[in-house]
């Protein structure tokens, strides 16, 4: 795996486990979890921009949003319970069809 592909994760991780922090902070009112998403959302644009300079902005921008979306959904569901409706599930599994067809066909994915 190439290694701007590495730092593309590791940036969606800390998006992931900082936007799961800002539920938690609960509008910026529990100290913690609110210094945890202003150090992970750093985290995870420091990782973005090493992938920038393998890959299109575009395309991880597409890539490290619309996987975000789908692990903040999951987490939601098991830290939060939050659920969700068939045409929200539908419509993420379009967005990780979107991303496969990026990763898989597009000559400009960097890989």
């Amino acid at each position: 795996m190439p290694v701007h592909y590495l730092y593309l994760f590791l940036a969606i991780a800390a998006e992931t486990v900082g936007t799961t922090a800002l539920q938690a902070s609960q509008q910026f009112t529990r100290a913690g979890p609110s210094v945890l998403v202003v150090a992970a959302y750093a985290l995870s644009f420091y990782f973005m921009s090493f992938a920038l300079k393998a890959m299109p902005v575009g395309i991880v921008y597409a890539i490290w949003s619309g996987l975000g979306i789908v692990f903040i959904a999951a987490l939601g569901f098991v830290i939060f319970g939050q659920r969700l409706d068939l045409p929200a599930v539908l419509g993420m599994g379009l967005i990780i069809a979107g991303i496969l067809v990026i990763h898989l066909f597009s000559a400009t994915s960097g890989h």
